[in-house]
């Protein structure tokens, strides 16, 4: 079965820290894939993302510094580690991959990406 499953949302302080997961199926894991986020009445942003063999990385300038993206291949699991959290990164977090011919390079937008886990929601108080 294709698909992405998030955990390790949850609640956290000013400065704390969250690590997501992402199990991913075995079709996916070998593709590029990112996270997303998405605060209420906002658009889903960009948040950061790897290429298929999670060589190369970008992110977004807010959370450089702070996120760190990864992949574990053996455990077929996408990873975004979050350090200093603040409350403006409070949002549903949504991890994504881009399945297809073209496996090169990495993806900032999300019409780049074409599977989509069903999210998990990260709060921060101040």
């Amino acid at each position: 079965q294709v698909q992405l499953v998030e955990s390790g949302g949850g609640f956290a302080q000013t400065g704390g820290s969250l690590r997501l997961s992402c199990a991913a199926s075995d079709m996916l894991i070998a593709y590029p894939m990112g996270w997303f986020r998405q605060a209420p009445g906002k658009q889903r942003d960009f948040v950061a993302a790897t290429t298929w063999d999670g060589g190369d990385t970008d992110y977004t300038d807010s959370v450089k510094g702070r996120f760190t993206i990864s992949k574990d291949y053996a455990k077929k699991l996408l990873y975004l580690q979050m350090n200093n959290l603040k409350p403006e990164d409070t949002a549903v977090y949504y991890c994504t991959a881009r399945y297809g011919e073209q496996r090169l390079g990495k993806y900032l937008t999300s019409y780049d990406y074409n599977f989509w886990g069903q999210g998990t929601q990260v709060t921060v108080s101040s």
